[in-house]
Parts: C-alpha cells; sequence; structure tokens
C-alpha cells in the first residue's frame, strides 16, 4: 500500500499538476464517534478537500466495500472527488453533493479541472 501511495502521489504531482503542498497522507477525521484515517487528501487553495485518495495494495481488488469507506470518509470531508487505487487500477469518482451521487469518470481529472469540480 505504501508503494501505491508514493507511486500514486509521484503521477498527481508530476503528470497532473498537483501542488504537492496541497497533497496530506493519513487525515485523521471522526466519523460517528470513531477515529478514522484518510490515506490522502487533496485539497484547494482555500483548503478545502477536493479528493479523498483510499489506496489498497497491488495484489488487493477494488470492491464496492473500498468504495463504501471512501464514501463515508466523504460523509464528513464533502469532496468532489474520490479516487482509490491498487498502483495497477485507479477509479475516480465525482461526487454531486445536490443530487447525492457519484458518477464515474473516465481518468483523474488534472488538478486544474478538479479545482473546477469544486464550484460545480
Amino acid at each position: 500500500e505504501e508503494w501505491v501511495r508514493q507511486h500514486f502521489v509521484g503521477y498527481l504531482t508530476g503528470s497532473l499538476g498537483y501542488p504537492p503542498e496541497l497533497i496530506a497522507n493519513e487525515i485523521s477525521l471522526r466519523l460517528n464517534g470513531t477515529l478514522r484515517r484518510c490515506d490522502t487528501v487533496v485539497f484547494s487553495r482555500s483548503l478545502r478537500p477536493l479528493a479523498i485518495i483510499e489506496y489498497k495494495a497491488p495484489h488487493v481488488a477494488v470492491t464496492q466495500k473500498v468504495f463504501d469507506q471512501i464514501a463515508r470518509y466523504n460523509i464528513v470531508l464533502e469532496a468532489p472527488c474520490l479516487i482509490v487505487s491498487n498502483g495497477m487500477r485507479h477509479y475516480c469518482c465525482r461526487f454531486d453533493k445536490a443530487k447525492g451521487t457519484y458518477a464515474f469518470l473516465r481518468e483523474v481529472p488534472p488538478y486544474d479541472i478538479l479545482v473546477g469540480l469544486e464550484s460545480e
């Protein structure tokens, strides 16, 4: 999982223009009175959460259970984008807060596009 995190963050910063200073790892949050930990949170320049990222080891399948986990974190953070990666496959979905729905995106958006999702 740590290998996946390091490489994925490198991909975000090196290929998609994500500012390293706006990426935080192992962010704690309280959900239903229980302390939880998000693997990575990407922030806007105004420090609003833009994306929550959950990593799994390369041999771990990305399942609905993983998305359920990250969706629960989003109850607290309300980020417009959720990303799951096991290093081999990456899944990204857009959260529409007004409708309370998720829609899968074809790819992980560059940072400038991600910032635009916040205002939609």
